[in-house]
């Protein structure tokens, strides 16, 4: 449903949509319908959903707020924006915990009947701020009684007061459908498929939308409305997707090219859950999943799918992947093909559990005792993950090794249209697994090839059968073996195998003049930011690239030409320097880095600004 508004209409380039309220308000299903109809719409579109951190923190508590941020625009964009036009606060708690992101003459949505006196001290307010005028100096504020309105709206239905409350991100749902001419049947249509079996329900919150519209249409206080036309992607077929669910299916992509069943060993941990959950609803793609007692169990159980010859993963964050660091050095040890996911989190220990952050870097390349390395990829946003899932996989079939694939919160939970491929212009992955021998010779299970790979024997082949564990081995044998000097070669020889992935990935590519000032190098959650700022410095005028890396272990071979072509590098980290510490360590580079563990992902005004300090020579 759409209609046309007898109000003036401005049009816009991009705008920058934030809900927000207690956990209880809906405030994640509202963003996501209101992407999913800009998508419809033609708009790119990227999203930041903001999860409390307690799973039942107190009703109106500031600890209590949940949030999701839309940025749609008629171009191509690559983050969730920076600064928000339009905030939508359901009550105080919401306000003073997100009125700091709204821009300068924005528009603030407050649902008025939350205000109340017990709302405003849990907030920590000592007066109204609707009331005492300091949000009418900065913003466009818009106090609509949604809880009252929404009430009314849907007396007649036979609802308790908990039920017709429910209904109230609807009707903000309704009102911002409104201010940004969305239409409203997509989400009419997810009513009656969500609600269908409970037609009072599905009815209760049809009306509650279309009240919310209906009073951005005739209210006088909202006085125009906003126009976000269409942008012009790639032709093909588009719908928008979450990290999580990319990386899932990605995951099934890969196995159903190589002819594999898939294996999932997880355990429930946030951000991670969603892609146990994805991959359990597709057992009709030949999917096994296995929720397990504890983290340990998940990735032994996992090995023990590489070693019957199926596509094994676990996925996990990092107090997850820390319990399973002694069974990592058992997947490397025994040289089986394996993705171990990462969905990195605030740390340590518990820390963040709902927030983001990149500090795990060290934790996949050394967090395993001994010398035991692994090859580590990561995934540049939410579409992204379903590239590079498939290249994972790749990756540890043909190499024969563990392959860490490390996203973040701020990727698993995002969101971004995704092209549909072209299945057939998908590259398949060969899986080869060792013959039974005719000739009586005894068979050698760590006999390898020219990428020093050792052959995949299924248990249960004739002649085939061989030992493998986590006691040292001989070479080319398998059998256990202490001599010190076969131990020297193991080591090097598990090193080299990581090392030669190098030859089997493409070189690293720069946006950008090929030399000059300055280069910032990026991995991981940090692509769209920092992808924004460099093309917003390039524009004017500034001698600046960007490299970006899906490979940090090893680094593609062009890396060290590409770092010394440029007089300056910069690296804009969610952790502590982590990557530049080992840039500098490799190629004895002196790289800057532009840091936080702050639980948010960078704006671009941060990179853009440091980017600036640095070309002008007063960067530290």
């Amino acid at each position: 449903m759409s209609t046309v508004s007898q109000k003036p209409t401005q049009q816009l380039e991009e705008a920058t949509v934030r809900f927000c309220g207690d956990s209880g308000d809906g405030m994640q299903l509202a963003g996501t319908q209101f992407t999913n109809t800009s998508a419809l719409a033609g708009n790119d579109v990227a999203t930041f959903p903001d999860f409390p951190a307690e799973i039942r923190a107190p009703r109106g508590t500031k600890a209590g707020v949940s949030g999701f941020q839309i940025h749609f625009s008629s171009k191509e964009i690559y983050t969730p924006g920076d600064n928000v036009d339009a905030l939508v606060a359901m009550n105080p708690a919401a306000l003073v915990t997100n009125i700091g992101d709204l821009r300068g003459g924005g528009i603030l949505i407050c649902n008025e009947g939350a205000f109340d006196k017990k709302g405003l001290e849990q907030a920590g307010y000592e007066s109204n701020p609707l009331e005492d005028g300091s949000l009418e100096k900065n913003y466009v504020l818009h106090k609509v009684d949604m809880t009252k309105l929404t009430r009314a709206t849907v007396d007649d239905l036979g609802l308790s007061q908990k039920q017709a409350d429910r209904c109230r991100n609807f009707f903000a749902m309704g009102l911002v459908f409104w201010l940004y001419d969305r239409s409203l049947d997509p989400t009419i249509r997810f009513i009656e498929d969500k609600f269908g079996k409970k037609p009072e329900v599905a009815e209760a919150n049809r009306r509650a939308l279309t009240a919310g519209f209906n009073y951005g249409e005739t209210v006088e206080a909202i006085n125009t409305q906003y126009q976000v036309g269409k942008a012009e992607l790639s032709p093909g077929t588009y719908r928008n997707i979450m990290g999580n669910t990319a990386l899932a299916w990605g995951l099934i992509t890969a196995a159903r090219l190589s002819g594999r069943r898939l294996f999932l060993g997880a355990y429930p941990i946030t951000p991670a859950s969603d892609i146990l959950h994805e991959l359990a609803k597709h057992k009709n793609y030949d999917v096994l999943t296995f929720q397990a007692e504890d983290e340990i169990a998940a990735v032994t159980a996992a090995i023990g799918a590489a070693y019957a010859g199926e596509m094994a993963v676990t996925a996990s964050s990092g107090p997850g992947i820390a319990l399973k660091g002694e069974a990592l050095g058992l997947a490397v040890m025994t040289e089986l093909p394996m993705i171990v996911i990462n969905v990195q989190r605030g740390g340590p220990s518990t820390g963040l559990p709902t927030k983001t952050e990149q500090a795990d870097l060290f934790q996949a390349m050394y967090g395993r005792n001994g010398e035991c390395p692994m090859p580590v990829i990561a995934a540049a946003g939410p579409a992204d993950c379903f590239d590079a899932a498939q290249e994972a996989w790749r990756i540890a079939v043909e190499h024969m090794i563990p392959v860490f694939f490390l996203t973040d919160g701020y990727i698993a939970n995002g969101s971004e249209p995704w092209r549909i491929p072209d299945v057939d212009s998908l590259e398949k992955t060969k899986v080869t697994y060792a013959a039974p021998l005719e000739n009586g010779d005894d068979f050698l299970p760590y006999e390898r090839n020219e990428k020093l790979a050792r052959p995949w024997a299924r248990p249960g082949t004739p002649t085939l059968m061989h030992r493998v564990g986590g006691l040292e081995k001989q070479d080319i044998t398998g059998n256990v073996s202490y001599d010190p000097a076969n131990h020297q070669h193991m080591v090097d020889t598990r090193a080299k195998k990581v090392s030669i992935i190098a030859e089997s990935i493409p070189p690293q590519e720069v946006d950008g003049p090929e030399s000059g000032e300055l280069l910032v190098v990026s991995w991981g959650g940090p692509y769209g930011s920092c992808a924004t700022a460099v093309h917003a410095a390039q524009a004017a005028g500034k001698s600046v690239a960007h490299c970006h890396l899906r490979y940090l272990n090893p680094f593609p071979k062009n890396l060290e030409q590409v770092l010394r072509s440029y007089k300056k590098v910069l690296i804009p980290e969610l952790n502590c320097g982590q990557l530049r510490s080992i840039l500098r360590s490799e190629f004895l580079i002196d790289v800057a880095g532009l840091n936080k563990v702050q639980g948010k992902p960078f704006s671009v005004g941060e990179i853009l600004e440091r980017i600036e300090e640095e070309v002008l020579g007063v960067g530290s």
